[in-house]
């Protein structure tokens, strides 16, 4: 007598290679996971993409009481490759106060880098390495012109030290105005949800094609993590800048050969101004040559309220962000019509944009 659980097991055994069998043959379809088209481009982009993000740690070098020097890590973020020659593009708050810097790629390969050249007020730093792989290609930059709210996002970076992170999301908002670590407004800034948070910074955003629209920057959180915003700078600026940092160690700003008082200043000296008080006019600059004048005593000793500027061209200048925004426009030795207001009402100077630091 065959007992009837020993049947069912044999039963459930010989379905079981029969089942096998008709899959083998062909008769029997096979369940395959098949990618969307949408998760295939995000899987080739950062295939793509991901050698040329590297990992940037910030070194100080500090001295014992036997001075005795040794090293202190000190920051960490991210930055990507711009050329052939080895230049990687990062923030400029990633490399604040280092003496020396790592880079690491995603094969592990950590070279020395040595800076090439900072621009403070677009939060752009530029560093250099040596005995770079011909395999890494740099990234290819896009254009930040033509961008729409709405577009794919693909972040990529080392958020709180885990490397070779990707987050995606869409560009939420366009020409937002952030402050970068100095205090400057960098305006025509990109929005976006893709997750950033901090170690992210200096590494890049691209869109759906692999190309670079944006560097990383920053979050908006009170807690430190990201909230579905994030900030980067925009290529467009990223391309204007870095030439400049490798050929010159510094960014070319186009200026009227002033110095100006911040709006704050302004405000606790004079009351409510509406656009930017000169405070002084540099010898020998156009701003001189042109007749502006800054603040000055009289034969009393009383101080003297000089120019106010309120327009550039066409364009109106409330305050200083505005000035910074329109000079931007410009290059050096472009000539601008410049409105100026003072006691006797409001008149206009050409002027010739000259190099500031």
């Amino acid at each position: 007598m065959i007992h009837a659980k020993f049947v069912s097991k044999r039963w459930a055994l010989a379905a079981l290679y029969l089942c096998m069998h008709a899959v083998l043959a062909g008769s029997l379809p096979v369940s395959v996971v098949a990618l969307l088209p949408e998760e295939e481009n995000t899987i080739q982009v950062f295939k793509n993409a991901s050698p040329s993000v590297v990992y940037v740690t910030n070194i100080a070098v500090a001295q014992d009481e036997f001075f005795d020097e040794f090293a202190i890590p000190q920051g960490r973020g991210s930055g990507f490759l711009w050329d052939h020659e080895g230049h990687i593009v990062t923030n400029y708050h990633v490399v604040r106060g280092g003496d020396a810097f790592l880079v690491t790629f995603k094969d592990r390969t950590e070279l020395q880098a040595r800076l090439v050249g900072v621009e403070p007020r677009k939060d752009i730093a530029v560093l250099k390495v040596s005995g770079l792989s011909k395999n890494i290609q740099p990234l290819s930059p896009g254009s930040s012109a033509s961008l729409q709210v709405g577009q794919k996002t693909i972040a990529i970076g080392n958020p709180f030290g885990l490397d070779n992170t990707m987050t995606t999301g869409i560009i939420s908002a366009l020409g937002r105005q952030v402050r970068a670590a100095v205090g400057s407004v960098i305006r025509d800034v990109i929005q976006t949800d893709a997750a950033i948070n901090p170690g992210n910074s200096g590494g890049p955003l691209l869109d759906s094609s692999g190309s670079l629209i944006g560097m990383n920057m920053m979050i908006y959180s009170p807690s430190g993590a990201s909230a579905g915003i994030g900030f980067a700078v925009p290529v467009d600026t990223i391309k204007k800048v870095v030439p400049q940092l490798i050929k010159h160690g510094r960014s070319s700003q186009p200026g009227l050969g002033v110095f100006l008082l911040q709006d704050e200043q302004a405000e606790y000296l004079l009351g409510e101004v509406e656009g930017v008080v000169v405070r002084e006019v540099q010898k020998g600059s156009p701003a001189e040559q042109a007749g502006l004048r800054g603040i000055r005593r009289n034969s009393s000793g009383r101080l003297v309220l000089g120019d106010i500027i309120v327009g550039i061209d066409e364009q109106p200048v409330k305050e200083y962000a505005d000035l910074s925004a329109v000079l931007d426009r410009y290059k050096v030795g472009d000539t601008v019509t410049v409105r100026l207001k003072d006691a006797k009402g409001v008149r206009s100077r050409k002027i010739t944009l000259t190099d500031v630091y």
